[in-house]
């Protein structure tokens, strides 16, 4: 819900600035003294920090980029494109995830492999992370797992705008995945050589039928678990 702003002019104290600066100075002098030598501020940011000798504030500030502090279990890192055994995308170029993406920030063409008439492909695979909004959304709507959010990685920081638009190759990374319910593996692709055919069959595990990225085979992000942490926070509230 956007703020109210009461549109007025300033009034006499404001104009003056000095009663404001005052009070700024005192607020942070406030806060200061308060961490130096009393209870810490509650922020559970400053809690976790060590507290350093007399005389030295404990407020100082993380020393990035030599001192990074640990991404939390739910972050939501930078995508990438899960691989199957073969080193090939899981995806299907079915387009949920471009669908689904509020931001649309994702762009697909499809490719059909010449040797297999059902599958597809995605011949272009791009990701604008400067459009995306870390929403997860592409993640839950994928019905291969073949695009996560568990990199654990943000986005580097580049000069030049085309350096933020992640395609297919570089978006393909990781662990690889296998399901025994996966095509592929099922119905059998003449792409794959039988014997690694049947090395991908022997690696695959079953579905889960909870199927959350939790039964990922890597550990990965949940927006399930985090909208129910937050569902939870909500009745606990009231």
């Amino acid at each position: 819900m956007p703020y109210q702003i009461e549109n007025r002019p300033p009034d006499l104290r404001e104009r003056m600035y000095f009663p404001e600066i005052i009070r700024g100075i005192g607020a942070v002098t406030k806060h200061f003294l308060r961490n130096l030598f009393f209870t810490r501020d509650k922020n559970p940011d400053i809690l976790e920090r060590r507290r350093g000798e007399f005389g030295w504030a404990d407020n100082v500030t993380l020393q990035y980029p030599e001192e990074r502090a640990p991404y939390p279990p739910g972050y939501r890192g930078l995508h990438r494109l899960v691989p199957r055994e073969d080193g090939r995308a899981r995806c299907v170029a079915c387009y949920m995830c471009a669908t689904a993406c509020p931001a649309q920030c994702i762009y697909i063409e499809a490719g059909e492999y010449a040797d297999d008439p059902i599958e597809k492909y995605p011949v272009k695979f791009v990701i604008d992370e400067l459009r995306c909004i870390v929403c997860g959304f592409c993640v839950e709507a994928c019905p291969k797992d073949a695009i996560r959010m568990d990199s654990g990685e943000h986005t580097p920081p580049s000069y030049e705008r085309g350096a933020q638009i992640w395609d297919e190759k570089r978006l393909l990374r990781g662990p690889p995945v296998s399901y025994q319910y996966d095509p592929w593996l099922r119905r059998g692709s003449p792409s794959i050589p039988a014997e690694k055919l049947e090395e991908m069959r022997a690696r695959a595990r079953p579905f889960s039928t909870v199927a959350t990225d939790e039964y990922a085979q890597t550990p990965g992000f949940s927006v399930r678990a985090l909208a129910q942490e937050a569902k939870d926070r909500a009745e606990r509230a009231k």
